[in-house]
């Protein structure tokens, strides 16, 4: 492994405060830091096996500790033990070997540190490991289609549109009422609008990620479940049509998942809206949170509503939106399942008024989201969102 990437990896000076009360990991991860301080002052260390033994405990200990409960539940602490666990083991299995196989091996890993842990305080060494990682991989043979740009088309809209609006003129005539609004022409200057199209760049940039996806058509459905993806796999199970068969594939769907996180070089390509800045008279400005959703023509986020303010900007592709003011809520049949307590058991797109009586009372707008364009969306309207081509989509919710 390169010496500018082991000058990257915490020193235990570095981790005794996040230790302290973790007599396990401090015991494990002491050992660690110094068999590491030895390699890069004296080239060589002695023998290794129990530590990456002890290593490879502390990882399966704290895997166990995040799937105990819900992980919105788990201490910060932990996660953070389990990335720099997860590193170190990395850093074992490159001493071992750097072949193709191994590395691939060690990207995987890299990636659940990043999925289940919390990686924020090493940014570095991750986007190194990231780099190092991905050097050598095997190149893709057969290219992937760049997307045609979706042309604008004149269509109803059941909301007020502003044409990229300022910061006053979205303040005082959208987020103070609480209006929900079609805001046109406002990311046509990112980068990701034209670059994204083309898979072969999110390939490149992305290929070697593993990512949550889900499968089926909305999260709601009885069909619905989630695998660890690597993106490129992805990419070429929903983009490339199957010449030998008829096209038929089950639908996956990259969605609200904190890809720009995972992968910095994707967020170089957009930029947070200063629309996120705006907050109450009552508010500190918040923390922004961004999803990524990415998928074929077909994809489904039924009916249901987001607990803060959401800005769901449109990459490429377009979606059919469906929205319901939160006055409506007790009309829309909310799931009584606390997984699923802010969804709606309607289909938006096909409202059966005889099992669903109540929907007779409830007025709906609906809009397309064009590439280019945003909806604000304030907290807790309602949003059914039905993909109608290839498309990704990036939200900001504050």
């Amino acid at each position: 492994m390169e010496a500018s990437l082991l000058e990257l990896f915490p020193r235990f000076v570095d981790l005794k405060d996040l230790l302290q009360n973790e007599v396990e990991a401090r015991y494990i991860l002491k050992k660690a830091t110094d068999f590491l301080e030895r390699i890069k002052s004296k080239g060589t260390a002695g023998e290794d096996e129990e530590i990456r033994y002890l290593i490879c405990a502390l990882v399966d200990r704290n895997w166990e500790r995040i799937h105990t409960g819900h992980f919105s539940n788990v201490p910060l602490t932990i996660r953070k033990i389990y990335a720099i666990a997860c590193f170190f083991k990395i850093f074992f299995l490159l001493m071992e070997s750097s072949n193709p196989r191994q590395k691939e091996q060690c990207s995987g890993i890299l990636d659940e540190a990043q999925l289940l842990g919390c990686t924020d305080d090493w940014s570095d060494l991750k986007a190194a490991l990231m780099e190092y990682l991905d050097k050598g991989q095997e190149e893709p043979t057969e290219p992937l289609p760049i997307l045609p740009a979706v042309l604008r088309v004149s269509s109803p809209c059941d909301i007020p549109q502003l044409d990229a609006p300022g910061l006053n003129e979205f303040k005082t005539k959208c987020f103070q009422p609480q209006q929900p609004t079609l805001l046109l022409n406002t990311i046509k200057h990112w980068p990701a609008v034209d670059k994204w199209r083309d898979l072969n760049y999110l390939l490149n940039v992305a290929g070697n990620r593993t990512v949550p996806i889900e499968i089926g058509s909305n999260y709601a459905s009885d069909e619905w479940s989630q695998q660890l993806v690597k993106i490129r796999d992805f990419l070429r199970r929903q983009f490339v049509v199957d010449q030998r068969g008829d096209g038929r594939r089950e639908i996956e769907y990259l969605a609200q998942h904190e890809l720009f996180a995972q992968i910095p070089a994707l967020k170089a390509d957009i930029c947070v809206p200063d629309y996120c800045t705006v907050s109450g008279a009552e508010e500190t400005a918040a923390a922004v949170d961004i999803k990524a959703w990415l998928g074929p023509a077909g994809t489904i986020s039924p009916m249901h509503y987001d607990p803060k303010h959401n800005l769901l900007c449109q990459v490429f592709g377009s979606k059919k939106i469906i929205l319901a003011a939160p006055k409506d809520t007790d009309n829309l049949y909310p799931h009584e399942s606390e997984f699923l307590g802010n969804t709606s058991q309607i289909n938006a797109a096909e409202l059966d008024f005889k099992t669903y009586p109540l929907l007779e009372r409830v007025r709906f707008y609906k809009l397309l989201l064009q590439p280019g364009d945003c909806l604000y969306m304030p907290p807790k309207w309602w949003h059914y969102v039905h993909a109608e081509t290839p498309s990704f989509s990036v939200s900001f919710w504050w």
